[in-house]
């Protein structure tokens, strides 16, 4: 406490959805802010502090669920696919206050067809698991035989 106030750390972020079509051209971009869940938060918690036990965030998922996220959610509406994302620090503020996590879906993934790819989400398990945040955002179209690739670049960051 200082100052008779108590000091909060906060968890946020945002989550950009690139898709690359088969020419290797960007045919969409967006930027979306994120909705940690409340089981999110709870995940956090056991991951910093000895004695609790967690599995680490890293896989993203994607899916064509289109119900508006919300802090109880534990799972996609209409998951599609899920995968292994790289992990990185970066810096917004503070020196690594953000992590940075990254995944790709292709054909190569075994998506075939099209798709209308309309949400993701931060997971710790290959299937199943924790979900850490979900975003919704209006559908972007995905010819997966075409050769399109879907980039998400997830950023939770944290902050006082």
């Amino acid at each position: 406490m200082k100052d008779g106030r108590v000091e909060c750390m906060r968890v946020c972020g945002w989550v950009e959805v690139e898709v690359i079509g088969g020419d290797g051209g960007v045919r969409h971009f967006s930027k979306h802010r994120n909705m940690v869940t409340d089981v999110g938060l709870a995940c956090l918690g056991r991951l910093a502090f000895s004695g609790l036990t967690e599995d680490k965030f890293g896989y993203l998922a994607i899916g064509v669920g289109t119900a508006s996220e919300s802090a109880t959610d534990t799972a996609l509406e209409s998951e599609i696919a899920r995968k292994g994302a790289s992990a990185t620090q970066t810096t917004t503020n503070i020196t690594d206050d953000t992590v940075l996590l990254t995944a790709s879906f292709s054909s190569a993934d075994g998506l075939t067809g099209t798709s209308t790819v309309s949400e993701t989400g931060i997971f710790n398990a290959p299937s199943g698991g924790e979900m850490l945040a979900r975003k919704v955002f209006s559908g972007v179209p995905i010819n997966w035989d075409g050769g399109d690739t879907l980039v998400i670049r997830y950023y939770v960051r944290f902050e006082r």
